[in-house]
């Protein structure tokens, strides 16, 4: 439940931060689709009250049965969405797509775009959902609803495997940046959470504990246990090795560092642990990700 509550507060940071933010205007923009990042449980859908979103889509959150049948394919989505995207289509034929986010192996939440038509909607296939609907209890004018289905957005295939293929990048690189985003310092939290953070990025080389840290922001370690929690989502251990993942994947940057100098320099004790941590923040050991970093996977293709 804690680390529910974890994941669902790191969502929000990434939610909030500029990055996010400039890429769902621009890919709105460009395409004219909805876009969301959204938790893994969630029982809200996604797009609504979207500018993008489908007028179709927009008469359909009505009535609760037929919000219901777009919450299912939510719900299917995040149920098998396991590596990589994964796009289904609803009972009206239309495609919604998720792109998982994860720090490390950990899945945090999804992207979510759709509400579009991959190929051009016919009369028969307008009258099997319009059946459906009436039989759900939809009370909107026929004439209204008809008209909403037809101005559905239509892209082909490969365009919407490209805008896919986009968002993939993207959730990749948001996966990425998650675990900096959990370090970083909001202007909303407390003078005291602040000077220990600060503290936490000068000393953590040293072999920290939560008392240690209390003393130098002259707070009982009690009441700092539950003050650093309220204000940054994340325990104390569980921040410190953020910091000192973060730490090390600049580190790692350097060819002329041992992975084992890396960890003894950053505050771990023990190579076993540094891997143990890094490869859960970050998905991959550091020797793995230090392969894939640019400079050395253009040294070793030039050997």
């Amino acid at each position: 439940m804690e680390n529910q509550k974890t994941n669902r507060r790191l969502l929000e940071q990434l939610s909030r931060s500029k990055i996010y933010q400039d890429y769902e205007r621009a890919f709105s923009a460009a395409t004219g689709l909805p876009l969301s990042l959204r938790p893994v449980e969630s029982w809200q859908l996604a797009q609504h009250g979207k500018k993008e979103q489908s007028p179709f889509c927009a008469l359909m959150a009505q009535t609760s049965r037929t919000c219901a049948a777009c919450l299912e394919v939510q719900q299917k989505l995040a149920d098998n969405c396991v590596d990589g995207p994964l796009s289904l289509n609803c009972f009206a034929g239309m495609c919604d797509t998720v792109v998982p986010i994860r720090i490390g192996k950990e899945l945090l939440g999804f992207l979510q775009t759709g509400q579009v038509f991959t190929r051009k909607p016919t009369r028969a296939q307008f009258d099997r959902a319009a059946r459906q609907l009436f039989e759900w209890g939809l009370k909107a004018d026929f004439k209204r609803v008809e008209e909403a289905y037809f101005h559905t957005r239509v892209i082909t295939p490969r365009q919407y495997e490209a805008m896919v293929r986009l968002l993939t990048i993207f959730g990749q690189h948001l996966s990425e940046i998650s675990n900096q985003l959990a370090v970083q310092q909001e202007n909303a939290e407390p003078p005291v959470i602040a000077r220990a953070k600060q503290f936490i990025q000068d000393h953590q080389e040293e072999d920290l504990s939560l008392g240690q840290v209390a003393g130098a922001v002259n707070t009982s370690s009690f009441y700092f246990c539950k003050l650093f929690k309220k204000a940054t989502g994340l325990n104390f251990t569980e921040y410190v090795s953020r910091v000192r993942v973060e730490k090390a994947k600049n580190l790692l940057l350097n060819p002329n560092l041992r992975i084992s100098e890396i960890a003894y320099e950053i505050g771990f004790q023990s190579i076993t642990h540094f891997n143990r941590v890094f490869r859960k923040l970050v998905g991959r050991s550091p020797s793995e990700y230090r392969k894939h970093l640019p400079q050395f996977a253009a040294a070793k293709k030039d050997k």
